[in-house]
């Protein structure tokens, strides 16, 4: 009877630990992005920003069927104009996004398309670069908090490999470089469509 019990405790643990393994909790994804924020104006100052691309990684583990965490880091590089009686002043800078999010793997399934929602937050990180043409004395590193939401798709490849397509919004306050010159206390908006591939393991 004890090595019978053995056995059917051995069974169970090793079809438990295949069933976790065939379950491919971990994600990783490479994603090419766009950048394109909306205008914004305050304090008698207006702001516009070059759109541009970029690229996206991020890690994300499957909770269970229907949430996921995932954290990401991306990156782009644009140009901050702002307009106010004083002319014309540009700031370049590399813009890195730090995020963590919650997905919800919504239960609709068509063909080998896995929907899903995303709704967390993070920080926009704006590092100017000091290029010629592009900077303003006295401009700093500055973090703005940003509220994230969005929504995407898997096409599954493989067991292990997917297409991904992807849509994530940003809301946050304009960057200002720690120049009064160059506030305008008003909040904007970046929307980043995204493409990539995804590692599932």
């Amino acid at each position: 009877m004890k090595r019978g019990s053995f056995v059917t405790l051995a069974s169970i643990l090793l079809l438990t630990i295949t069933a976790v393994a065939q379950e491919s909790r971990n994600e990783i994804s490479v994603q090419g992005t766009g950048f394109f924020t909306k205008d914004s104006s305050g304090n008698g100052i207006s702001r516009s920003t070059t759109q541009t691309g970029g690229f996206q990684v991020g890690y994300r583990y499957r909770i269970n069927r229907y949430f996921s965490a995932e954290a990401n880091y991306g990156f782009n590089r644009n140009t901050q104009r702002y307009f106010s009686v004083d002319g014309l002043s540009r700031v370049q800078a590399d813009t890195h996004a730090v995020t963590g999010d919650v997905i919800v793997n919504l239960p609709i399934r068509i063909s080998k398309f896995n929907p899903y929602a995303i709704a967390g937050g993070g920080a926009l990180i704006f590092h100017p670069t000091g290029n010629a043409g592009g900077f303003v004395s006295g401009a700093d590193n500055q973090s703005k908090g940003a509220f994230l939401y969005g929504a995407g798709t898997d096409y599954v490849l493989t067991r292990h490999i997917s297409l991904r397509a992807e849509y994530r919004g940003y809301v946050y306050k304009d960057p200002d470089f720690g120049l009064q010159s160059l506030r305008t206390a008003s909040w904007t908006h970046t929307a980043q469509p995204s493409a990539g591939l995804v590692y599932r393991f």
